[in-house]
């Protein structure tokens, strides 16, 4: 059982040292981390079926038996409303402006497939903090506290450094702060927003 725990937890590209604090938690819940971990696979499920049926698209394209329609090039790869966002966040928060240039510099070499590869990652951590609401879940549990050490590595692949506590945490009330953050968290579970923000300060107080 704690082998396939391991397995679970690097194929969602968990590093093995959390992986390991995770297991070895005395809080540990076996059936609760993988309920969690369940709406994760699903949303990849769904994301590679998307990709797959764009694939065979473009390949009929290319082979001329089909009229492929330019925007369906993008399926499963939606564009972000990035510099809105951006505008914002620089208008708010004191320093933000710097994180934003660092990130567009750090991803600037980035193709569709780094970008798909965030948007699902972000779409399959809402996903699982979701069903950890709907299931009770304490924000300081051992199986939110994993999904919030993959939110803090997705967040840092982007941000030119690792957030610190404070920013992390600042990120989380930004959440609750920003009409479109709130209107997407809440349209998965009513109170995710406030679930994310106080999950995000748990994990940030505790290991970082």
């Amino acid at each position: 059982m704690r082998l396939q725990q391991i397995l679970l937890h690097r194929e969602l590209e968990m590093p093995l040292a959390a992986i390991g604090r995770l297991l070895d938690a005395a809080e540990f819940d076996r059936a609760a981390t993988l309920k969690a971990q369940r709406p994760v696979l699903a949303a990849k499920a769904e994301r590679y079926g998307r990709l797959l049926r764009t694939l065979d698209e473009t390949i009929a394209s290319i082979e001329g038996e089909t009229d492929m329609d330019d925007k369906n090039l993008y399926m499963g790869f939606a564009p972000e409303k990035q510099a809105e966002y951006e505008a914002w966040v620089a208008d708010r928060y004191e320093g933000a402006a710097a994180v934003i240039d660092g990130a567009r510099v750090k991803m600037s070499g980035w193709g569709k497939a780094d970008y798909a590869s965030l948007k699902a990652e972000v779409e399959e951590i809402e996903a699982a903090m979701a069903q950890a609401l709907r299931d009770g879940l304490s924000v300081d549990s051992a199986a939110v506290t994993a999904l919030m050490a993959r939110h803090h590595a997705m967040i840092t692949r982007t941000w030119p450094k690792p957030p610190t506590r404070e920013a992390f945490i600042g990120l989380g009330r930004m959440y609750a702060e920003h009409p479109d953050f709130t209107a997407r968290y809440e349209a998965l579970a009513p109170g995710l927003t406030e679930y994310m923000g106080a999950a995000m300060e748990a994990y940030a107080e505790e290991r970082l």
